[in-house]
């Protein structure tokens, strides 16, 4: 069965980025040492993301995030989804408009102009699509940014939840909860590895 997957990573005191986020720097002042783990040589670590990569049947993520990994000094032949891991699923962008062109042109990319809710009801389809092409269960996964999975949290359309919390106190940058609706967690694992903890938990819906 497919899953709406949120997976990022985040500070011990809350950040999915530091300071002054932007194209040339994407995940702002210091945010580097949040991926630190998806980079690591950990063997745990590298098989925590090849597992992620491979479980994606299509990717959700908002347009800030798109114009920084289609940006100049963003993806490449050597580095895209999931680091070393260089995965092709469907990406989905969540927009107001499309781009007029498109950097990475050897990947799939559709963009969504009415709202979060059809992107990921689009990125579904797609990810059941490639789930019965490749004879088994593939996943919607939201990569971010912050407010992409933050929004999708608040609106229900999360069946799980999995932060890799690093081990970095970022002080500001964009946070990953700023309030909204209340939602009860239910753990479903803990693994600590070299760089990080990777906690998965499903989503209840409230009542």
């Amino acid at each position: 069965m497919t899953r709406i997957i949120a997976d990022i990573s985040v500070s011990l005191d809350g950040f999915v980025t530091g300071p002054g986020p932007g194209p040339d720097s994407g995940l702002g002042a210091g945010g580097e040492a949040l991926h630190t783990w998806a980079f690591s040589d950990d063997p745990e670590e590298r098989r925590l993301l090849r597992e992620g990569t491979a479980r994606s049947g299509a990717v959700v993520l908002g347009r800030r995030l798109f114009d920084i990994v289609d940006g100049p000094n963003g993806w490449g032949d050597e580095r895209g989804y999931g680091a070393g891991e260089v995965g092709k699923p469907a990406f989905i962008v969540v927009t107001s408009s499309p781009p007029e062109s498109v950097r990475l042109t050897g990947l799939d990319w559709t963009f969504v102009t009415t709202g979060l809710s059809d992107a990921v009801t689009a990125a579904r389809e797609r990810a059941e699509t490639a789930s019965s092409e490749s004879g088994k269960d593939l996943d919607v996964v939201l990569m971010g940014g912050g407010a992409t999975v933050g929004s999708a949290l608040d609106a229900g359309l999360v069946d799980e939840l999995t932060l890799h919390l690093a081990p970095v106190v970022l002080g500001a940058g964009t946070r990953l909860f700023t309030g909204g609706v209340p939602r009860t967690l239910v753990q479903r694992s803990v693994t600590s590895t070299s760089s990080a903890t990777h906690l998965t938990y499903d989503v209840l819906t409230l009542p």
